[in-house]
C-alpha cells in the first residue's frame, strides 16, 4: 500500500498528504516503524489477517510519485493489481472514501505519475475526500493548506474508516472494500 503525499514536516497535516496519514495510521495501529528504501520511500512491513502488507510513503514530491512507486513494485515482485494507492480527492466531500479497482487519474497528478510509471490503469486505489467548497481560487493553494481545527474530527474519523477499509481490502479484496466503504 502506497500513501501519496509530499515529504517534509511542512506538509504533514495538509490535505494533499492524507495518503501519508492513512499509512501512518496503519503503522501506528500495528506498531511498526518505517525505514528508508533507496532514499525513494519510507517503508514498513506488517501482517493483516495473515497477509503481509508493505506500507510505503514516497519521499519524492507528489507529482513525481511514480518515480518511487515503480521501483517498489519491481523490488517486491508485485503486479500493479496487487497494490493499493491512497490519495486525496477534491471531488469527494471531506471524509468520504472511494475504493476503485482501476481507472484514470481523474486529474490527480500524483496518481497520473504512478499510472504512467506502472504503464497501466489497472491499479486499485483509495480516494480520500478532502472536499472543496470554494470552487474558485487556486487548487494548489487549497490542497497544500492544513486542515482547519474544526475539520480534524471528520479527518480523524475518515482515517479510522480508511484503516478499516485497507484491512478489508487486504483480507477480502477490492470488491469487498468497495461494497463496505464506498
Amino acid at each position: 500500500m502506497v500513501g501519496l503525499g509530499n515529504p517534509g514536516r511542512r506538509y504533514a497535516w495538509t490535505r494533499h498528504n492524507v495518503g501519508f496519514l492513512v499509512v501512518d495510521s496503519l503503522a501506528a495501529k500495528y506498531q511498526v516503524s518505517f525505514r528508508s528504501f533507496d532514499k525513494l520511500a519510507e517503508v514498513a512491513s506488517l501482517v493483516v489477517g495473515g497477509q503481509r502488507l508493505i506500507l510505503a510513503k514516497p519521499q519524492v514530491y507528489m507529482n513525481c510519485s511514480g518515480r518511487a512507486v515503480e521501483p517498489l513494485v519491481r523490488y517486491f515482485g508485485l503486479s500493479p493489481k496487487a497494490c493499493l494507492i491512497a490519495y486525496d480527492d477534491v471531488a469527494l466531500p471531506l471524509g468520504k472514501l472511494r475504493f476503485r479497482r482501476s481507472g484514470s487519474a481523474g486529474g490527480h497528478r500524483g496518481m497520473a505519475s504512478v499510472l504512467e510509471a506502472l504503464g497501466t490503469v489497472e491499479v486499485p486505489r483509495l480516494r480520500l475526500g478532502i472536499g472543496r467548497d470554494d470552487v474558485r481560487g487556486d487548487l494548489r493553494d487549497f490542497v497544500l493548506r492544513s486542515f482547519e481545527p474544526e475539520e480534524r474530527p471528520k479527518v480523524d474519523e475518515m482515517l479510522e474508516r480508511a484503516v478499516e477499509g485497507v484491512e478489508t481490502f487486504v483480507e477480502g479484496g477490492v470488491d469487498l472494500a468497495m461494497a463496505k466503504y464506498n
